[in-house]
């Protein structure tokens, strides 16, 4: 099914400069984003990822690494993409805010306490939602602590989305820095509990999940 597809993949954290040495940013390592772009190439699929800060690698001649830092450049990228694009996927934990404004050197240490104003940055998956033409899938991901369920389904409508893989920051393996996963896969109708497995196996059981519910979307 996603042979000659092209899928458009956010990975990875986003870093949100303070000054030249400093940044805001979270513990995202960019291995669930990147288990999906090998397991769509290996399917056929012409994939462009997206990348957030990470040490994370991938050599396969039908993915595109797109290098980025914060979350302006994660949305300019997406926005040069997302129109050409069959399936995105937005898997990077992209900073909800940034500093209003970016020292131009170094902040010196001095007084006791310290200020940082902070602003929204663009909500990626919202904003090209509004964007979503007729056949384009669109996968969102929910990392929650509370009301997991409820926040999933929320961010489904909200984003204009067709598929919501949650997970939550209470299970044991699951959620940043782990090689496991364990998801629950929330749609308009339907929700899909998954165990605990290797980002590798949840990255297979992502894609067979969109082949199902894309096939129904394309009908």
């Amino acid at each position: 099914m996603f042979s000659g597809k092209k899928v458009l993949i956010t990975a990875g954290p986003t870093y949100e400069p303070i000054d030249p040495v400093r940044f805001i940013g979270n513990h995202s390592t960019g291995k669930m984003g990147y288990a999906l772009a090998r397991r769509f190439a290996e399917q056929g699929a012409q994939v462009q990822l997206v990348s957030g800060p990470t040490s994370m690698k991938l050599e396969h001649p039908q993915v595109e690494v797109i290098p980025v830092m914060t979350a302006d450049e994660m949305y300019a990228a997406c926005q040069q993409r997302a129109a050409a694009a069959d399936i995105w996927v937005f898997a990077a934990a992209v900073a909800d805010y940034k500093p209003s404004r970016v020292a131009p050197s170094k902040i010196k240490k001095s007084e006791a306490s310290f200020t940082i104003e902070l602003v929204k940055n663009v909500d990626i998956a919202a904003a090209l939602g509004k964007e979503k033409k007729t056949g384009q899938f669109a996968v969102g991901f929910a990392l929650e602590t509370d009301q997991e369920l409820e926040n999933a389904q929320a961010k489904l409508r909200k984003k204009n989305l067709d598929m919501v893989v949650l997970n939550s920051l209470r299970d044991p393996g699951a959620g940043f820095r782990h090689d496991t996963n364990k998801i629950t896969i929330v749609k308009q109708n339907t929700v899909e509990e998954y165990a605990l497995k290797s980002k590798d196996e949840v990255a297979e059981d992502i894609l067979e999940s969109i082949k199902k519910e894309w096939a129904c979307v394309q009908k």
